[in-house]
């Protein structure tokens, strides 16, 4: 398929200068072609990782779409000159790409998080779109050696879109797995959207969102967990682009 988007580079990692109006137009092309995808979305904490990750780097730059799912990385684009037009939020991406799907008649399955959880989401995804033709539900508690079993029950669902709410980096490489196998749908990690859309964890107010503060308030949600991720990490990221420069 030929590529019309312009990607840069920031840190190694391969970016797509592209709007979420952009995105979704593309990946419609990919899903009207049966072209396999796996839709990126990057942020400090994913640069970061790649850094120390020579196989995860691998399989991300290797994507047909990645966007910039971080105000960070915007800013650190345009301190580099190289400027990303806006932050593609993987949750709104999402949401917008299901919409597509429930007016076009598009095929999804979802994929991760516990078993109420994705059932929710996947119930209040259907109430809003009642055309939505869900193909499959499944939990993301299991271990490599079920991945063939969960690739065959995908398989058979033949979905045009696969969310998947499974953290990083055993979210790519399932999809990586998956897509080995022919897997010729549109995969896009979600992180964790599914517990934001099934009303399970709240979303940042619409002007933290504006300010670029989502970030903050997701640390304030769960500070064991992402504080150090959020402000050793960003600290880092802003060092190293730093460094490039």
């Amino acid at each position: 398929m030929e590529r019309e988007n312009r990607r840069i580079t920031i840190l190694d990692t391969m970016i797509d200068a592209l709007t979420i109006r952009e995105t979704i137009d593309l990946v419609e092309e990919y899903v009207q072609r049966k072209e396999p995808l796996h839709l990126m979305g990057v942020n400090a904490d994913k640069i970061n990782m790649l850094g120390k990750n020579p196989r995860l780097k691998k399989i991300v730059n290797g994507c047909g779409i990645i966007n910039a799912d971080g105000a960070s990385v915007v800013l650190a684009s345009k301190f580099l000159g190289k400027q990303l037009p806006e932050r593609v939020a993987g949750i709104d991406l999402m949401q917008d790409l299901v919409a597509l799907s429930a007016d076009r008649g598009y095929r999804v399955y979802f994929l991760g998080a516990k078993q109420e959880i994705v059932e929710k989401t996947a119930a209040v995804l259907k109430e809003r779109y009642p055309d939505l033709n869900t193909v499959g539900i499944h939990n993301g508690y299991f271990e490599k050696k079920d991945w063939h079993a969960i690739y065959m029950e995908v398989k058979n669902a033949d979905p045009d879109f696969v969310f998947v709410g499974i953290t990083s980096p055993l979210k790519e490489y399932l999809v990586d797995y998956m897509q080995r196998q022919g897997l010729k749908c549109v995969f896009m990690g979600v992180g964790g959207s599914f517990d934001v859309i099934s009303g399970s964890i709240p979303r940042a107010p619409v002007w933290m969102q504006k300010m670029n503060l989502e970030w903050f308030f997701r640390g304030l949600q769960e500070p064991r967990r992402l504080c150090k991720r959020y402000f050793v990490g960003n600290f880092k990221f802003i060092k190293d682009v730093f460094k490039e420069r």
